[in-house]
């Protein structure tokens, strides 16, 4: 099976962005529960302007991870599978 990959954009002003980040560290220790990596990166350009990314060994697993998120991202899932170029 291919790796399943998700990308979830989100901003957020000065004021919120230490709380965004708390809730960013509780999604990556649930992520790293299920199984899957999580990484969130900020624009260096554009602090609060975050892209978060979770990747499974399989699509199964990430949707399963994202479907017991307590916060879900706004907008859903977009699910990425890797394919052989």
């Amino acid at each position: 099976m291919p790796r399943a990959l998700s990308i979830s954009r989100t901003h957020v002003s000065a004021a919120e962005r230490e709380g965004v980040l708390g809730r960013m560290r509780a999604r990556q220790r649930h992520f790293r529960a299920a199984r899957c990596n999580h990484w969130v990166f900020e624009d260096a350009r554009i602090p609060g302007d975050f892209t978060e990314f979770a990747e499974a060994p399989d699509a199964e697993t990430l949707a399963a991870a994202h479907a017991s998120l307590p916060d879900p991202a706004p907008g859903g899932l977009h699910l990425l599978h890797e394919v052989s170029p």
